[in-house]
């Protein structure tokens, strides 16, 4: 990414966005702008042992050494793609905590839509793509961290990583696109935090109404909606080189991957798998 590109793109503006976020009986207490952060989801992580409100919201406009799952790194251009983490305290039983990410996922794509038009999905469990014929682009990660630090105030911390700005060419694999890539060069990185803020909002508080309940909430079924995984063919990469192939039937009440195999249907966790990639 060169200099000159980073150069003209804008700042976030912390107290704009503090103004437009932040709301009296809203969710969210409090927008912090950094110019740069290792892990925003590490930062906020030790800020949720040390009792930070649910509500705080750190953003970042260089990530250094941002976490992916099962450990992966990545790195961040200065400014070129919407890096930020929240953190949310919900009470409902912790059996049904896994849908916090996927809710992430849920809203992304809602705000993605809405902005850009980019007609954005999900694929499972969480990462945000945009559909292609040959094959789908990488639009955003989304890592989501429990703190139980506190049994009486569980902190889950979710991290996101939107691709906004980057050319194709800054693009670091093949798989991966931007919202500029997908031709909509003129998004703002400060109305997509809002947009995906308040979709978060919207879907979180009918969540935690329904005690945490995605069936009664409504958040199982739009999730099913956008997820581009089920119906397809995968072959899923499990710990100790297992393979699993088969179909992708459904989502099930517990944000479980329930793939039709060879010998029977099996349930995954996010915890229990490697990759998910395309089967033949």
């Amino acid at each position: 990414m060169t200099g000159e590109h980073s150069d003209e793109i804008p700042a976030l503006d912390q107290t704009a966005l503090t103004d437009a976020i932040v709301r009296p009986g809203g969710l969210w207490r409090s927008v912090e702008v950094v110019p740069e952060a290792g892990s925003t989801n590490t930062d906020l992580a030790i800020r949720s042992k040390d009792g930070a409100p649910e509500g705080t919201v750190l953003v970042t406009e260089h990530q250094t050494a941002g976490k992916g799952r099962l450990g992966r790194g990545f790195t961040t251009p200065e400014r070129v793609a919407l890096t930020f983490s929240l953190l949310v305290r919900p009470s409902v039983p912790s059996e049904r905590l896994g849908w916090v990410s996927p809710l992430m996922g849920v809203a992304a794509v809602a705000a993605v839509r809405e902005v850009s038009g980019v007609p954005a999905a999900l694929k499972w469990p969480n990462d945000v793509l945009v559909p292609g014929e040959e094959r789908d682009g990488k639009l955003a990660g989304i890592l989501a961290e429990a703190d139980f630090s506190d049994p009486d105030r569980v902190g889950v911390v979710v991290g996101m990583g939107l691709n906004v700005s980057q050319r194709r060419d800054d693009l670091p694999v093949e798989t991966a696109t931007s919202l500029r890539a997908e031709g909509t060069a003129r998004v703002g990185r400060d109305e997509l935090l809002r947009a995906v803020l308040a979709a978060f909002e919207e879907r979180y508080v009918a969540w935690t109404a329904a005690s945490g309940d995605a069936e009664a909430g409504g958040l199982a079924d739009e999730y099913r909606r956008v997820c581009v995984t089920l119906g397809r063919r995968v072959r899923v990469h499990l710990p100790g080189d297992r393979l699993l192939e088969g179909t992708a039937a459904r989502v099930d009440a517990q944000a479980r991957l329930v793939v039709a195999g060879p010998t029977g249907e099996k349930a995954l966790n996010v915890g229990d798998v490697v990759h998910v990639r395309p089967g033949g």
